[in-house]
């Protein structure tokens, strides 16, 4: 299967805290894919990721990273898919850097901001915008809701 949802992940150093994403989507059954590239060491390989992302299929992305966490902002800055952007905790104001990053993005620009270590909720909200259209995958988040107040 294509993969719908794009992580981009700042760094090899925050694969675990993308784990919870994962087993969501794989818990889905939602296709992704899963890059590493910061946005400030590799630039050109971030902005293509996002550029090519919707010609590849790609629906929505999920863009993590610590410390100053541009990456969602130079990714929502060059598609025009929804970006949702997960502050890692990391370096010595423990996340807040990363939050702040990401949820002051300027106007025009936008990027839902998930909680600091976010990831679980990240993969929710992208499951809830991809069932805006199809039914199937409303149909499992609808029963998942359900089973959370059992």
């Amino acid at each position: 299967m294509k993969p719908i949802i794009r992580i981009i992940l700042g760094s090899k150093s925050d694969l675990d805290k993308i784990a919870e994403a994962k087993d969501v989507l794989e818990q889905f059954k939602v296709p992704y894919d899963l890059f590493i590239s910061s946005a400030h060491r590799n630039p050109d390989k971030t902005i293509a990721l996002a550029q090519n992302a919707k010609s590849e299929g790609i629906e929505v992305i999920i863009a993590g990273a610590g410390l100053a966490a541009h990456l969602p902002g130079i990714i929502a800055a060059n598609t025009t898919l929804p970006v949702i952007g997960i502050p890692f905790a990391a370096g010595a104001l423990n996340g807040l850097d990363s939050l702040f990053s990401i949820v002051q993005m300027p106007p025009g620009v936008p990027v839902a901001s998930m909680a600091i270590n976010g990831a679980k909720n990240a993969a929710l909200f992208a499951i809830q915008i991809l069932a805006l259209k199809d039914k199937e995958l409303e149909a499992k988040f609808a029963t998942y809701k359900k089973d959370l107040s059992a």
